[in-house]
This record gives structure tokens, C-alpha cells and sequence, in this order.
């Protein structure tokens, strides 16, 4: 049975209500201490240790203010972020604020578990990256303070590969079934190189032995096929119904597959369906030339990176370039045992002061637009230009996937991708059998 979800609004005390509307700085202004004196601790969940060390910064600030409050960040690893998310909900015993993407807060929202973003926030909601309301509100009610937006995608390259094979990024097409008008799979060929030094393009090449990768084609739905099935004017859902077997989609997942196995300028599934982390290290490591993905590996490649790297755009396809933007918000716990403080500390992380401690480490980019130029400057000060993922961001969009049921749907699919992946089951059969399971799910 679905419980009503609880409003902010009808817990937050009146007079924190008047003081942070009558101060004219920020939700840092001090609010005074609780009832009997005592400091009060909310917790926050996130899986990011970068954007941590920022939040660590924003409520030292944040306490200084506010003295009745102590704030404690809790870092779970995002490989297990959504599993142990869904238990400890369950449980009733999750942290006061925790971080929701767009695949999981359905569910939440439905079931009552999160916090209404009402009115107590109608000062700060004109400063929030206005996709990011759009993607976290359900039944005409706003679920979560935005935090971060991914921008689009684009590719990260690294520069000495690229100007050793020749090969020019900045406007490549791909297209699953006329290879005449297909440039990047050609480039990806050229920046593919064996143990011998030959590349993908030469009939000698040696798959076997492989010591330079082009691209990171992988089973990976934000930085690669999600895109590809954009740029193809296909479909994943439509209006919460699975729709990935169409044929635009079956096309796009066809040619992803192939750049891994048939041309095998990526690397094997083997290595990366169940390691997220592997293409980008392999790129970091100097073994792969071309790294597509997202702002959200912005810090890693320039933390990690020894050699000289650019940022190009994401190949186009048929319909264009199509890029998927994602964005994550900061949702409250409706049962802590502390909502009014829980809801101050909530204001803070909305408001562009708060959120500038994320865009002034570089660690993302903050969904909250006065706090943006924070994070131009800081890569600016880098030698470094992230304008591509705006640019992306700006062009042609496919959302972020959504529902109550995507987590038991992507469960059920998960098994068949990989297969798919591996190229072990063929694309179209694999892929309607994948979205029949998936749309079962529920029923």
C-alpha cells in the first residue's frame, strides 16, 4: 500500500521559516540553537569521495552559522550504493539527507519515503538547473534539492595519440548501415594498435595482441549506448514502458557491440560489463586513446592523467548528436528524528553559496546555476575546457531513464545484456527479450 508522503513543509518550524527568509546573505545565517540547547547531528549519504572533501568544506561553513547543528558525511561505494540505499530504507534506518538518481527515486516517491521540497524552498527552486527539477518531479511534487548535473557526454582523448594516427575528433559520424558516411569507426581503427604496431585497419592486425584501444564501447547506459540510441532516433522508454527492441534501438546496441567485438577497437565485455572502472583506467594508464564519458570522470582524468589530454564531441549519428544529461539530487528522510534541522541543512545544499564549494573543487558541476561559475573558474585556473559537456548538454537530449520499477527491470535485463555484450546472444533476439522481461516487471 502506497502511505502519503510527508511535507517538509508541515515540520519545519515557523521560526526558522522567518529567519531564513529575513536574512539577506544565505541559509548560513545563524539560526539559533534547539529548544533545550542541544547540538543535533544529520547525516549524509553520497558515493562520492571527491564531492565529500567539497561538502566537508560547505558545512564546516554551514555549522559555523548554525552551532545547534552538527553534519557527518557517509560515503558508500556506488557499486553497492543502490542495494544497501534500498535495504537500509526499508529497514528505517537511513541517513537524515541521502543522494537518489533519477533510476531509483520513483520508487522512493511513490512509496513515501522522501521529503516534499515545498515552499519553504520557493527562494531558492529559480536558481536549480531547471532539468533537474523536471527529471525529480513526480506527481506534480519536487523529491530532492538538486546537486549535481552531468552536463552531456563527451570525449576525453588523449592528444598524442591522436596527433600520431592523424586523426581528427571534432567532427566525426557514425551509422549503423551505410559505412560510407561513417568517419568513426574508421578514426577508432586507426588508434586501435597491436604489439606490432600495426592497426585495426591493417589485415595483419593482431586482436590478440592488443596494446593500444581507440574507444571504451561498453555496456555502460550514461556515457555510451544511451546515446548511441538517441543519435539514432531511437528509444530506451516511453512514458515508464520499456522500449529498447525497437529497431532504431536494436541498430544502436548492434553497432556498440561490433566496435567490441567485430572490430575490437574496444576492449573485451569480459573486462568491462561488470568493472566500470576499467576503460577509464585503461585511458589513464596511456592504453586507450579515446575515453567517452561524462563531467562526472572530469577530476579523474585530470587527477590521473600524466600526458597531455582534450575534450572533444561525442560522434553524431543519423539523427545528430544525441546526448543523455543526468542529474542528482540531495533527498530528505521524512522519518529522521530530526526534520527541521535535517530541512536547514537541506536549504544550504540548495542555495549557490552551499553549492559552491562542489564547482570550486572541480568535483562536479553543480546543479544549482549560481554556483556554476565556481566550477568554470576552477578549470579554467586548470588549463583545462569542460565546454564541450555544456555544449551537449545544450544540443539534442535523451533522458535519464525513470520508474518505480527500474531497478527490478534493469535486474531482470541485466543477465541478457551481458550475454549481448559478450556477443553471445544476438543483439535483436537478446534485446526483445530483455524489454519483455523488464516490462513484466510490476505487473
Amino acid at each position: 500500500m502506497k502511505r502519503n508522503a510527508r511535507s517538509a513543509s508541515l515540520i519545519l518550524a515557523s521560526a526558522a521559516v522567518v529567519a531564513l527568509s529575513a536574512t539577506s546573505c544565505s541559509p548560513a545565517a545563524d539560526q539559533g540553537g534547539t529548544a533545550d540547547g542541544d547540538q543535533v547531528t544529520v547525516t549524509v549519504r553520497l558515493w562520492d569521495e571527491q564531492v565529500q572533501a567539497a561538502y566537508e568544506k560547505s558545512f564546516e561553513q554551514f555549522e559555523s552559522a548554525n552551532e545547534d547543528i552538527n553534519v557527518e558525511t557517509v560515503i558508500v561505494p556506488f557499486a553497492n550504493y543502490t542495494e544497501k540505499l534500498r535495504t537500509d530504507v526499508s529497514a528505517g534506518n537511513v541517513d537524515d539527507i541521502f543522494w537518489v538518481n533519477s533510476s531509483t527515486f520513483g520508487a522512493y516517491a511513490d512509496s513515501g519515503n522522501l521529503l516534499e521540497i515545498g515552499s519553504e524552498f520557493d527562494s531558492l527552486k529559480g536558481d536549480w538547473v531547471p532539468a533537474a527539477i523536471e527529471q525529480y518531479t513526480r506527481d506534480d511534487v519536487l523529491w530532492g534539492v538538486p546537486q549535481l548535473t552531468d552536463g552531456g557526454i563527451a570525449m576525453y582523448y588523449n592528444k598524442t595519440m591522436i596527433e600520431e594516427a592523424g586523426v581528427d575528433l571534432t567532427d566525426l559520424s557514425w551509422h549503423p548501415t551505410d559505412p560510407a558516411q561513417d568517419t568513426f569507426l574508421p578514426a577508432m581503427q586507426k588508434l586501435t594498435v597491436d604489439a606490432e604496431g600495426r592497426t585495426a585497419e591493417d589485415p595483419e592486425f593482431d586482436a590478440s595482441q592488443i596494446e593500444q584501444y581507440g574507444y571504451n564501447a561498453a555496456l555502460d547506459l550514461q556515457a555510451i549506448y544511451f546515446n548511441y540510441i538517441g543519435s539514432n532516433g531511437g528509444t530506451f522508454q516511453e512514458d515508464e514502458t520499456f522500449t529498447f527492441a525497437g529497431d532504431k534501438s536494436v541498430e544502436a546496441f548492434q553497432y556498440v557491440v561490433d566496435l567490441i567485438n567485430e572490430h575490437q577497437v574496444s576492449p573485451s565485455a569480459a573486462n568491462t560489463n561488470d568493472n566500470g572502472s576499467f576503460s577509464r583506467d585503461q585511458f589513464l594508464q596511456g592504453n586507450m586513446a579515446v575515453f567517452q564519458s561524462g563531467t562526472y570522470n572530469l577530476k579523474n582524468v585530470s587527477d590521473g592523467a600524466d600526458f597531455e589530454w582534450g575534450i572533444a564531441p561525442i560522434p553524431a549519428g543519423p539523427e545528430g548528436r544525441v546526448s543523455v544529461v543526468n542529474n542528482i539530487i540531495a533527498a530528505g528522510n521524512p522519518d529522521s528524528e530530526n526534520l527541521e534541522a535535517t530541512t536547514r541543512v537541506l536549504q544550504w545544499m540548495g542555495s549557490a553559496e552551499g553549492a559552491s564549494f562542489i564547482g570550486a573543487e572541480g568535483a562536479a558541476l553543480p546543479a544549482v546555476v549560481g554556483a556554476q561559475d565556481a566550477y568554470s573558474e576552477y578549470w579554467e585556473a586548470q588549463g583545462a575546457d569542460p565546454s564541450q559537456f555544456a555544449l551537449a548538454a545544450e544540443g539534442e537530449t535523451i533522458g535519464a531513464p525513470v520508474g518505480a520499477n527500474f531497478n527490478e527491470a534493469a535486474t531482470a535485463w541485466t543477465p541478457i545484456f551481458n550475454e549481448i555484450f559478450l556477443g553471445r546472444t544476438p543483439v535483436g533476439e537478446g534485446l526483445q527479450e530483455a524489454e519483455d522481461l523488464a516490462n513484466a516487471v510490476g505487473e
